[in-house]
């Protein structure tokens, strides 16, 4: 716990000190061709934030790397092959920016951002990243409209095509399993799964993009998210379990919403005690994290124990929530 709260505090101090004075890589009117790699370097680099800070805290700086690259393509001039690569790198940091912006609760800006990465990406002829924009956006969407949602993840998977890296496909199937076990439909989210699976087998070391570094962990905890979901707790239960025993506690946000999980799927099998002790474990990583999510995940559980609240251990920990 002392390790985590140093590492979450350094790396707050460090975004507050240093990240809103970042300077933007300099460019004349004439954008020479290497500057989209370079671009995108950097936005790999500051996509590291993600696995240590919420998006209330990051939201501003990936905003503004969006809006530096957008003044680049509207003012500089460049090739056609400069262009599009410009506005692969756009689309990139928009996603970025929209997921951060969906982490810390402001949907309407997500939404905007994630059409914007999609447009950019259209034109820059980039179907991986086309796919990708679509796949946020029915991650988004699956709570509000599951039909949309899954319409739009179905369409993510088929602009990307087969002919995506591996890990990207992976990537995708795998939020197109989320979608439907959302909506309750176990036979399309065992498919997707195995599609999913599917690709990753067919990895053969070809690099794959940054922001689709998605291997067999990834495909892990997200199968162990749509078991929960599907009130499967047999089978979510171990998956989850044998994930989070390997997983820092430096990546707070991640491991308390991946928890928040484990902890549905033992109220469904109706492990109370145990239940208690993993919303209790959320509710400390949580605290003091940028992100609206975990909490909201942990609403309806809860709820839930408030039957039990007889028992000492669900009284302390519903005392804690509402602290």
């Amino acid at each position: 716990m002392l390790r985590r709260e140093f590492f979450r505090a350094s790396a707050g101090a460090g975004l507050v000190l240093g990240l809103p004075e970042l300077n933007q890589i300099k460019t004349g009117r004439r954008i020479d061709r290497d500057v989209p790699e370079l671009l995108r370097q950097r936005t790999a680099r500051l996509r590291r934030l993600d696995d240590v800070l919420g998006g209330g805290d990051t939201y501003r700086v990936y905003l503004g790397e969006y809006q530096a690259t957008k003044a680049i393509l509207r003012e500089g001039s460049y090739t056609e092959e400069t262009g599009r690569g410009l506005l692969s790198v756009l689309s990139e940091q928009a996603q970025q920016a929209g997921w951060a912006a969906f982490d810390a609760g402001k949907h309407a800006d997500a939404t905007s951002l994630y059409e914007a990465s999609h447009q950019a990406a259209t034109q820059a002829g980039d179907t991986a990243l086309a796919g990708n924009a679509l796949a946020f956006l029915a991650y988004q969407k699956i709570n509000t409209d599951r039909t949309v949602g899954i319409e739009i993840a179905v369409e993510s998977c088929a602009t990307a095509g087969p002919d995506v890296p591996p890990g990207v496909r992976a990537l995708l199937y795998g939020r197109l399993a989320w979608a439907y076990a959302a909506a309750g439909d176990a036979d399309a989210t065992e498919r997707a799964l195995d599609a999913a699976e599917t690709a990753l087998s067919e990895d053969d070391g070809t690099p794959q993009p940054d922001w689709a570094a998605w291997d067999g962990n990834g495909l892990q905890i997200m199968a162990g998210r749509c078991w929960t979901e599907l009130r499967r707790p047999i089978r979510a239960v171990p998956v989850l379990e044998d994930f989070l025993s390997r997983y820092d506690d430096t990546h707070a946000r991640d491991k308390s919403l991946y928890l928040s999980w484990l902890a549905d799927s033992y109220l469904t099998a109706g492990e109370i005690e145990q239940s208690t002790a993993i919303t209790n474990r959320v509710l400390e990583l949580s605290a003091g994290v940028a992100s609206i999510r975990p909490r909201q995940r942990l609403a309806p559980i809860l709820h839930q124990l408030k039957a039990h609240k007889e028992l000492p251990a669900v009284a302390d920990v519903l005392k804690k929530a509402r602290a």
